[in-house]
């Protein structure tokens, strides 16, 4: 596997898609649930979260990426489920899910967003992987990569993966 080969996946229905990464993390269920909910390490990785941090709450975020905005929390149910609801109303409205699934002495996180524009899709794929990478590394007590950098290394491997999808 190189580098820059894509570990998630792009699912296409009609004329919008989704993004899912799937995998394996060394740490329990409820530590991993602590690294994607907990403001002061989501930090760490992902960006910042503030406001009503429960179910039918709505959050602002600032992702490292550069995307801001708001996001209702769906479903809340630790350590295994959590669903928001992106730029709720808006026209851009997305829906992300975490589902964790204990494994042993590990936990299979899958995060899948939904909702994107077929030419928006790979740039979420490669941003998503991106942070997943960051996920990692928090998680193995690493520095977080130069998300930037990392995006630009994994867009076009997602651009033909969404190719090869809309040809099927």
């Amino acid at each position: 596997m190189k580098p820059t080969d894509p570990t998630g996946d792009l699912l296409i229905e009609g004329d919008t898609g989704t993004v899912r990464m799937d995998d394996l993390y060394p740490t329990h269920a409820e530590d991993l649930w602590e690294a994607i909910t907990s403001p002061d390490r989501v930090a760490r990785w992902l960006g910042t979260v503030t406001g009503d941090l429960r179910r039918g709450g709505v959050v602002q975020m600032s992702l490292v990426s550069g995307w801001t905005g708001p996001a209702r929390i769906e479903a809340c149910d630790p350590p295994y489920h959590l669903s928001l609801l992106a730029n709720p109303g808006g026209d851009d409205e997305t829906r992300m899910q975490a589902t964790l699934t204990s494994e042993g002495d590990a936990t299979r996180l899958r995060i899948e967003e939904s909702g994107f524009s077929i030419d928006a899709l790979p740039f979420h794929g490669s941003g998503w992987q991106a942070h997943t990478e960051d996920l990692r590394a928090h998680l193995e007590a690493r520095p977080a990569g130069d998300w930037q950098t990392r995006w630009k290394e994994l867009t076009p491997a997602y651009q033909e993966m969404a190719r090869v999808r809309l040809a099927d």
